[in-house]
């Protein structure tokens, strides 16, 4: 099998294709695992999370893996959002850092 390309995606975005893919044809058993995994834990819809991730992006310095990262997780504090960007949450100053836990209170 030959990758072709690799996207991040957000839990709720992979729920969703999974859940395509079940419509088509049987999911593979590390497919069924994720996909009732998925089921059991992800709440968001993927709009929200779709949205959630336009608004972070905006915010600029935050990478593909950090807005999925924090679309997964939701912080609701500097120190959960310190524990999910591990040494990359130094990148940010307090303005950018506030601003990405006003986001997701937004939508979340």
């Amino acid at each position: 099998m030959d990758i072709l390309n690799e996207t991040i995606v957000t839990d709720a975005e992979a729920k969703e294709i999974l859940d395509r893919r079940s419509k088509e044809k049987d999911l593979k058993f590390e497919q069924k695992n994720a996909y009732e995994t998925l089921n059991k834990f992800i709440p968001t819809d993927v709009g929200s999370a779709k949205g959630l991730s336009d608004e972070l992006f905006k915010i600029g310095k935050l990478r593909d893996r950090h807005i999925a990262t924090i679309v997964n997780f939701l912080p609701q504090d500097k120190d959960d959002l310190r524990a999910i960007l591990h040494k990359d949450f130094m990148t940010l100053t307090e303005d950018e850092a506030n601003l990405v836990l006003d986001t997701v209170k937004k939508f979340a």
